[in-house]
């Protein structure tokens, strides 16, 4: 048998190679690694990749089986700028425990947008609704809705008014009502996005600004930080006029209101450092839904499904388990 015999600077020039065509790829592609990393974190949460038209859109959302076919199922709905990856850290603490389906909001992510389409809460929340009715409620299967900062707000209103299709409720660090006021909330009513992202200096406040904890935060290597901020630069127009309906307009505090009609057993969950949306908040969501279990955590900021995942699953688990309605 003829053996082939391979010398050290032929393996170094084909890891050469291999490093230099990885480069050009990087190069010709720069959010390949953020998309490698968001592949990453998905598969390591067990999820799998979805689409379905619901409610005049495509929606692309991702999608876990749980061990027991009757195990309640978690639909979670994320907040402004963000996307369906926000929640992978949680669904990866909660594998095996609850069937998890988390979309893309129309508008965002890798769901379809169409030109002049309403998108603050009260539209979105409609969209749920039928996205639960249509691909996430399983007779037998009982429905938590779980939503985090704008998607909180959303989904104060579909529990509200839906609660055929909701059984639980968790609103974390959610939008919607009159917090105390902080840097971020005087900008919005002043008119100005405070999330928005022009250039390296704004994408790193804009992180500083969502996260508490350092260790937490992204790292986002260049040429991905460039593709992220060019990225970004071209939401702009979508973004503000999202935040003007929802942040400044006459739905601004919809959310709040429509807390008063949750019975259903919910959690209300807040980070003590949110610079987002004020602590406060979390007695004002209390004071509207007296049977809702509080959870306030300490060292981490408005993203606290990603900074304190292994807390939230466990104030998750709890509300499955002991929640009470109204």
């Amino acid at each position: 048998m003829r053996r082939w015999r391979v010398s050290w600077k032929t393996v170094a020039v084909l890891a050469a190679v291999f490093v230099c065509a990885l480069a050009l790829w990087v190069w010709r592609d720069p959010m390949l690694l953020v998309r490698a990393e968001f592949a990453r974190q998905r598969w390591s949460a067990g999820l799998s990749l979805h689409e379905a038209e619901v409610a005049g859109h495509r929606w692309a959302y991702v999608e876990r089986a749980a061990r027991d076919p009757a195990a309640p199922t978690l639909v979670m709905i994320h907040g402004f700028t963000g996307s369906k990856e926000n929640w992978y850290p949680l669904a990866e603490r909660l594998a095996g425990q609850y069937r998890v389906v988390i979309p893309d909001l129309p508008g965002w992510g890798a769901s379809e947008r169409k030109p002049g389409e309403d998108y603050g809460f009260d539209a979105q929340n409609r969209r749920v609704a039928e996205f639960i009715a249509r691909v996430a409620r399983r007779p037998g299967s009982p429905l938590v809705l779980l939503g985090h900062s704008m998607g909180g707000g959303i989904v104060a209103l579909t529990a509200a008014d839906r609660p055929d299709l909701v059984d639980r409720v968790g609103l974390i660090d959610a939008a919607g009502v009159r917090f105390r006021d902080n840097v971020f909330g005087e900008q919005v009513l002043a008119g100005h996005n405070p999330f928005a992202v022009r250039d390296e200096a704004s994408l790193k406040r804009y992180l500083d600004t969502v996260f508490h904890r350092e260790e937490a935060r992204p790292v986002i290597p260049w040429p991905a930080s460039r593709a992220l901020v060019d990225w970004r630069r071209a939401q702009a127009p979508f973004e503000q006029a999202v935040l003007d309906r929802i942040g400044r307009g006459p739905e601004a505090f919809l959310p709040g209101q429509a807390a008063g009609h949750i019975e259903q057993p919910t959690l209300l969950l807040w980070c003590a450092e949110d610079r987002v949306i004020d602590p406060s908040a979390l007695e004002l969501y209390g004071e509207r839904i007296p049977q809702a279990v509080k959870v306030r955590l300490s060292d981490c900021g408005h993203m606290s499904i990603v900074e304190r995942p292994d807390e939230v699953a466990a104030a998750v688990d709890y509300l499955i388990r002991n929640g009470v309605p109204r």
